[in-house]
């Protein structure tokens, strides 16, 4: 369940005109059992850490701290447009030498190591492979946006010996399970076969959740080449949720309008 930090950061990040009014942040609120002194509570303390900015009175938008942020979960769309063939190069992060006292600081160290799938070789030491277009200074400025910190070494590494190469291969075993991704498209689908008819509020609520769901796994899903990862079971779940997200949106415009008594089933008349 998302709490009102959460749920806030959502709707600005996904809100077709860019803003948000407290009005409707209270609305979607009340689907999730959280109070309307809750998200405000929230509203303020996002604005006073530059997350978000006043548009108007009771108008929101992203601010310039969450700007950055929001545009890498926008692009989750397009997230397969960012992959080049993989020559058998990794990028590297060493993190050794990092402050670790402020839990800020590390929490968006922790999330932007995550969103772009680095994993741990040995202590301080995290990669990837070097499969993004742009290389590594694509994946340097991405990581330093989503808040690594300017003094991370990013670099490029190749010629482990074989133990670790060996090692390094097997850091993803558990994100490359082609039915994984089978069984989450599926529960997409299977969701939109059986929502026409449900109560707007109702469909609202589990569009949201189920949304979210598959959009997290796309943004940290490592993205990883050909043979580590089933390219084509990930293209097919990541079509899934595009899908799942355009009927969502529908849903959500006529909810935060405020047709609460509707039906959802004209929301989810999708094309072909």
């Amino acid at each position: 369940m998302p709490n009102a930090r959460a749920l806030i950061l959502k709707l600005l990040t996904t809100a077709e005109s860019g803003r948000l009014s407290a009005a409707e942040a209270v609305r979607a609120g009340a689907l999730f059992d959280i109070s309307e002194n809750s998200i405000r509570v929230a509203l303020a303390r996002l604005t006073q850490a530059g997350l978000a900015e006043i548009v108007e009175r009771g108008a929101y938008r992203l601010g310039p701290q969450g700007r950055r942020l929001g545009a890498e979960v926008a692009g989750w769309r397009q997230t397969e447009a960012r992959l080049t063939r993989w020559s058998g190069a990794w990028i590297a992060v060493a993190t050794g030498g990092l402050p670790r006292s402020d839990r800020r600081v590390l929490r968006a160290r922790e999330r932007a190591l995550s969103m772009l799938g680095m994993r741990e070789l040995e202590a301080g030491l995290f990669l990837r492979p070097d499969n993004f277009r742009g290389g590594i200074e694509s994946v340097r400025r991405r990581l330093r946006d989503l808040g690594l910190g300017a003094d991370a070494a990013v670099f490029c590494a190749n010629g482990f010996d074989a133990g670790r190469q060996a090692r390094a291969l097997r850091l993803w075993q558990e994100d490359t399970n082609p039915e994984s991704y089978d069984a989450a498209g599926r529960r997409l689908g299977d969701w939109l076969a059986q929502a026409n008819g449900l109560p707007l509020q109702r469909a609202a609520r589990e569009s949201y959740l189920l949304g979210d769901a598959a959009i997290r796994r796309i943004l940290f899903d490592p993205m990883l080449p050909a043979p580590l990862a089933d390219e084509t079971a990930r293209h097919e779940f990541i079509r899934a949720a595009i899908r799942f997200d355009e009927a969502g949106r529908r849903i959500w415009a006529a909810f935060l309008d405020g047709a609460a008594g509707s039906p959802a089933t004209a929301m989810f008349a999708l094309p072909g």
